[in-house]
Parts: C-alpha cells; structure tokens; sequence
C-alpha cells in the first residue's frame, strides 16, 4: 500500500512551508523594526503637527520612564551600532579563516572520494544492491564536494543573519522596556523568533533544492544521491565547531576579564561603561550564542536529516522509488515550522506578559505548546506520508515496520527534549531550590560555592541520559537505526521555537548591558535582568536540547557507517576495535582542555589590559574619560581566532588520520568511544555516552553558577536579600564560579556535541574511501 499524500503534493508541501517560515520571520522583523532608534518628535512638536495629542496617563508613563529623553534613545543607537559593527568585523575575519579551511577541505573531500575507483567515469556496482548499476565514485565525490559547500554556506548564513537580528534587535529591547517588561519580551522573543524561522526554513529548503537538483543527474540512483547529500551535514557542522569555539572564546575571554576586575576588584556594576572589556563582553553574545548556537543546531538539523535519508534510501522506499516516504523527514521538518509558528503566536499576540514572574512560565509554555502541536503534526505526517507496512534496512537485512511504529521514534525524540528541557530548566533557574543552595553556599567563599555548582551538575545529567537511552532503545527496537536518526529529527522539529527561545536570552543579556551603559534608570535594568535570568535558563534548555540530538543523531550516522564500511560487528575484544575505543574515549577530555585552556589563556590577557587601564588612565573610574573598548575587542579577536584553530584541527582530523592509517575497524572504535558506545554485537547494546555526560553537567554547571550570581543581585526574596547585596562577599564569591563556569557553559560544553557529530558524518562521508584503501599501517604489517 503506497502513501495517501502523492508525490507531487509532497513536491509543495515542503517549498511551501519553508517559504511560510521566511514569509513568518521577515513580518517579526518588520515589527520589531517598528520600535525606532531614532529620537522621536518631542511630545508637543508631535501633537501639533499631527493636530491632536494623547491621553494624561501617556505623558505620566513617559516622563516616569523618561520615554522623551532623546540622550538616552541616541546613547542606545550609539551603543548597538558599537556592538554591531565589533560583532560584524569578528564574524567577517573569522569567515576568512573558516573558508580557507572550507576550500581545502572541499579539495580534499573531492581528491579522497574520486581516488576509489581512480577517478573512474564508469558506472558501478551499487555498494547495497550489487545487481543493480550506479553511478561512478568520481560523481560521488563532485556532489558530495557540493553538497559539503552548501551546508558549509547554509551554516555560515545562518549564524551570521543570527547575529545581524540580534544586534539589530538588542537596543529595540531596552527602549521598550521602558513601556514595561511585556513590551521588552515580546521584542526580544519576536527577534529570536526571525533567526528561529530563518534557520529552520533555509535549512529545509536547501536541503530539499538540493535533493532535487542531484536527482537530475542520479536519476534511479538514490542509493548513490543520498550518500552523495551527505555532504550537507559535514558541511553545516564543520562550520559550526569554529563558530562554537571561536565564538565561545571570544566571548568568555571577554566576560571573565570584565568580571574579574570590574566586579571583585573595582565593585563597578556589570556592564559599567568604564569598564573596558564591556563592549567586548556584549559583542561576544552574539558571535557566541547567537551565531555559534545558530550554526550548532543547524548543524544537528542537517545531519539528523541526512542520518534519515542515506538508511531510507537503502530501505523500501528507496529501493521501491517511493518519494513521499523517502523525504518523511522533510515532511515532519516541514510540519515543525508551521507547528513552530502557532506555538510563536502564543508568546507574541494571545497573552501578554504583565509581570517578571511571568516570564519564565510564558517561555515553558512555548516548550509544552510547541511539543504538543508537533505530536499531532508527526501523527498527520506519518499517516499520510508513510505506507502501513515497509522494511528498513538493518546492517544487511530488512526490518519489517508499520508507520505507527515509526510515528512513536518521532514522538519519542521529541518528548525526551521537552524531558531534557524541563530536567534543564528546574537545574539552572533560580526560582528552584538547586540554585538557590548553589547560591546560599557562597556563604562560605568561592570554594564552597564552586563544591556545589559541580555537585549539581553531575546530578543533572541522569534524567537527560535516561531520556536519551530510552529514546534509543525504543527507537531502535521499532525500526532499527532509522528509528534512531528520526527520534534525533523529532527532537528538532520544534528547532524555530527552541532557537527563538535560545536568541532570546543573548539578546535580554544584550539590553541590560546597553541600559547600564546608556545611563538609564534602575527601574528599567531592574526589568533587562528579569529578562536575562530568564534567558539564562532558555540558553541553558537549548543547549539541552543540541546535546540530547546530538547523541541521536550521532548514533545514527554511527549505525550507517558501520554499514557503509562494510563492518558486521563492533568487537571491543578485538585489538584494533579496543585501541580505537580508548582513544576516542579520550578524545572529549582532550578537546575540553584545549578549549578550557585557551578561554583560560586569553581571558589572562583580558584581565591584564582591563587592570593595566584602569591604573594608568587618568579619570577612568569617576567616569570622566572613556575607557580604550578597541584594544579589549582586538584581544578577544586575535585570541579566538589563534585558539579556535587546534582544536578544530583535532576533531576534523582524528577520522581522517585514523581511517587512513588503521583503517574502518580502528576509526569504529574511535568513534564508539567517543560515544562511549560499547558493545559486543549490535543486538546488546550498552549506553552510556560520556561526551553527553559531560557536555550536559558543563553547560548546566555554568548556568546554575550564573543564575545563583544573578539571584544574589536581584535580591527579589528574602533569603537573597541576606546573600547580598552586590559587593558583597557572598556576591564576589558567587562572581567567581560563574567566570569558573563561562568556559563550560558556553565553550566547551556546547562544542563537545559538534565534536562526536562532527567525525560521525565525516567518518561516513570518507567511508568509501576508508574502506578501500584504510588501514595502511595494518596493511605494511
């Protein structure tokens, strides 16, 4: 029985729904725009040219929040455009290095794929189905050169228009906070929901232009055009680990060095604007959070999808030529975006936020509502796109499963994020008992403070690995690894909302720095902090939600390189399997020293320019002469982009070097203990996933020590209040585990799930390669 929806409707569904998505992103950007950075027409001129005037309670409002202060509105553009341009001038040096890194690359992603049958235009043998032809490796290589190119663009586009919307956005946010909280986070949540949308849509859509273009040339072959668009997914990831770490230690070198010597040993408030480091602290927001997050979960969207599409095109439907099911996961995408948008209308236009203790509700409401409309969207896709009964490929046989059954692997992923979400949220928010003991231990000093921001980051992964492990188990007994690659897919179909959600929290931190720095009231920071508490958790939650697909999506492309490379059983008996596994088992802790060092080194350099100016300028600290921002944002630069370079180097050539020289079997291992995946056949699987496990207890280590610093100066209940106030010794106390925790939330932590995506897909782009001419070493002796 074929699938209700018929192709040529699966043919506008997709480009439809992408095109809602833009469509939905460019009217938030056109409403966000409407809040004006220019000072507006003083009340009188305005009310005489227009030929009327406002109510009383309009001038009350105003001269309280001092709304016709043209100072404060030009001081806001004035600081954004410092912000933007210092954040556009690092995203544009460090796009010179990644596309000499990209061109390189695609060379040799060419030179490998085309050497395995010598660069041969004859047609083969089809690696799965040896009585059928495909086409020959050189036109494997060619698209998969494409393919790899257009992710690599697709993830750069994405994460810099993240950035333009964010620092686009920022000031917008602290002006209407003047009109109230509800106006500032229906302007930051819109502006996170532009870059949610853009992604989620692009990502789609070229994916699926892509998919069709290829289909000109391999015709029949889905076989070999699938493999071929696995390209898409190394591409997009390998841009996002130089975004995540460049980003990651442009930021945090800035932000350490601005608390550190702002914070404990001048008591200025955070983003003080003689504070040297503050503009440098404030463009890292973006090219860390916005542009690396942008990149990341791109980056995970493209690779779960291809996961889905190389095991679907040697299952039924490819084999049978059925298109609607074999572009099942661009349909449940498809659905995510309008899903998304629904939920997004929830936040923006049917209530109104009227307090800040409605802040952090409204945006799990966002999480709950947008997995709710999703399980009814998979439901509809997988009724109408998939048939009743079909087979799976499973490494060499064909798994006989029911759309039903499929319906649940999606279902499943997508519930296990909103798990992970929630487990996030009550870890990391102040307005729950862990960080609030996490706080009260600063009591004590740093030590203490640091024993149990640790403690509860270690508690916080067993939930998430519970999830995980039983979104893998179910998954994988209904439908084998494409259950697996489409629980990764499900848990990211609601990719614009969690993205909207996670831009969301920069750009709040963005607008209480722009307040502080424009001289505005308390009153109004008082209300940018709610908002960035509440961003602190939502950052937090996103990067839950990258980790946990990360360790689907992994296993996914795991399972079909395993198959592609021809390799029955992963025998961690076997020596050339065992020696890979403990390699790879240490390769998290090796990418983590090099990034933690490197934040470590060039927050140094920070720290020591931010004092040497605060001691030699004259009038610094009475505010009297500015402070040198360039040279702050010049170290931020030169260190990220120095420091990004070898552990970059490190995943991208860890598969290479080890398929190359011992072979698949090795590189399998490798991989596996990376995963830290250990199994004796592939019926018992064991799953522990250590880079989960430390990437989810960094980032919500960090985000707990942030949040106990933010609880500490809010002072909103009593036992805060006892904690405080700013200057405090508790406050300095907590000060210091939240600089400890910037390098792992925001560097490390998120990097590591690139990290064992990353060599997954590239260990299966370069499998045939691998699994031809491999294992030199072993081979000589």
């Amino acid at each position: 029985m074929a699938a209700i929806l018929p192709e040529l409707a699966t043919q506008v569904v997709i480009p439809v729904a992408a095109a809602v998505g833009i469509a939905f992103a460019v009217l938030q950007w056109a409403l966000v725009s409407k809040v004006r950075l220019t000072p507006e027409p003083r009340r009188g001129e305005a009310g005489a040219a227009a030929g009327g005037k406002s109510g009383p309670s309009d001038y009350l409002i105003e001269e309280e929040e001092g709304l016709n202060d043209h100072n404060v509105v030009s001081k806001c553009a004035e600081i954004q455009t410092a912000i933007s341009e210092g954040a556009t001038s690092f995203l544009f040096t460090e796009y010179k290095y990644v596309g000499l890194f990209m061109s390189i690359f695609a060379v040799l992603i060419f030179l490998f794929l085309g050497s395995v049958e010598g660069f041969s235009t004859k047609s083969q043998p089809c690696h799965y189905s040896k009585d059928k032809t495909c086409k020959p490796a050189l036109a494997n290589a060619i698209f998969s050169t494409i393919a790899f190119v257009l992710g690599a663009v697709t993830s750069l586009v994405s994460g810099f228009l993240g950035m333009k919307i964010a620092t686009y956005a920022n000031a917008r946010t602290t002006l209407e906070a003047r009109k109230g909280v509800g106006k500032a986070f229906i302007t930051a949540f819109r502006s996170g929901a532009v870059m949610g949308f853009l992604l989620a849509a692009s990502g789609l859509l070229v994916l699926y232009i892509a998919i069709n273009l290829f289909g000109i040339y391999y015709g029949d072959d889905w076989e070999g055009l699938f493999e071929a668009i696995t390209g898409y997914g190394l591409g997009g990831s390998s841009m996002a680990l130089f975004g995540r770490v460049g980003g990651g230690i442009y930021t945090k070198a800035a932000d350490v060095g601005a608390d550190l010597v702002g914070k404990v040993e001048r008591n200025i408030p955070e983003d003080d604007p003689r504070n040297p480091a503050v503009i440098a602290d404030n463009v890292g927001d973006n090219v860390g959070d916005i542009a690396g997050m942008g990149s990341d979960l791109f980056g995970s969207y493209a690779e779960s999808s291809c996961a889905a599409l190389v095991v679907a095109s040697i299952s039924s439907f490819g084999i049978n030529h059925e298109f609607t099911p074999m572009v099942y996961p661009l349909l449940v995408s498809s659905v995510g975006i309008i899903a998304c948008l629904i939920t997004t209308l929830f936040a923006t236009d049917f209530f109104e936020i009227k307090a800040v203790s409605e802040i952090e509700p409204a945006l799990k409401k966002q999480l709950i509502i947008s997995t709710a409309v999703m399980t009814v969207g998979i439901a509809l896709v997988s009724w109408l796109g998939l048939p009743y009964t079909f087979t799976i490929f499973n490494f060499g046989a064909q798994k006989t499963v029911q759309s039903w059954q499929l319906f649940l692997c999606v279902a499943v992923g997508l519930w296990a994020g909103l798990i992970i979400g929630f487990i996030t949220e009550y870890y990391t928010s102040n307005a729950y008992s862990p960080v609030q003991d996490v706080a009260d231990s600063c009591r004590t000093g740093a030590a203490t403070n640091v024993i149990f921001g640790l403690a509860l980051g270690y508690k916080s992964v067993i939930i998430p690995i519970f999830a995980i492990a039983f979104s893998i188990f179910l998954s994988f007994s209904l439908a084998a690894m494409y259950g697996v690659a489409v629980a990764a897919l499900g848990m990211l179909s609601t990719i614009a909302t969690g993205l909207a959600i996670d831009a969301y929290g920069p750009i709040s931190d963005n607008a209480g720095g722009i307040a502080e720095m424009a001289g505005m009231s308390h009153r109004i920071r008082e209300r940018t902090d709610a908002l960035d508490a509440a961003g602190n958790t939502t950052a937090a939650i996103g990067k839950g939600f990258a980790i946990g697909s990360a360790a689907l999506v992994s296993l996914a492309l795991f399972g079909a390189f395993v198959s592609r490379a021809a390799i029955s059983t992963v025998d961690v008996l076997t020596p050339k399997v065992f020696i890979g596994l403990i390699v790879g088992a240490m390769l998290p802790y090796w990418f983590s020293a090099m990034t933690m060092k490197s934040v470590g080194s060039a927050a140094l350099k920070m720290v020591e320019e931010v004092r040497r100016q605060f001691n030699t300028i004259p009038g610094l600290m009475e505010g009297t002469t500015k402070p040198d921002y360039a040279t702050c944002v010049k170290i931020s630069t030169d260190a990220s982009i120095k420091e990004m370079i070898p552990p970059g180097a490190l995943v991208m050539l860890t598969p290479l070097i080890v398929g190359i020289l011992f072979g698949v079997e090795t590189l399998s291992g490798v991989l596996a203990g990376a995963l830290d995946y250990n199994c004796i056949q592939w019926s018992v699987p064991l799953i522990r996933f250590a880079f989960s496990q430390i990437a989810i207890s960094a980032s919500n280590t960090g985000g707990a020590w942030d949040n106990a610093k933010k609880y500490i100066e809010a002072g909103a209940s009593e036992h805060a209040r006892t904690l405080g106030p700013k200057g405090s010794d508790p406050h300095k106390a907590a000060v210091i585990g939240d600089t400890i925790g910037d390098p792992l939330k925001d560097t490390s932590g998120p990097s590591l799930n690139i990290l064992i995506k990353l060599m997954a897909v590239e260990s299966l782009v370069f499998a045939p390669f691998f699994a031809t001419h491999g294992g030199i070493l072993f081979k000589l002796f």
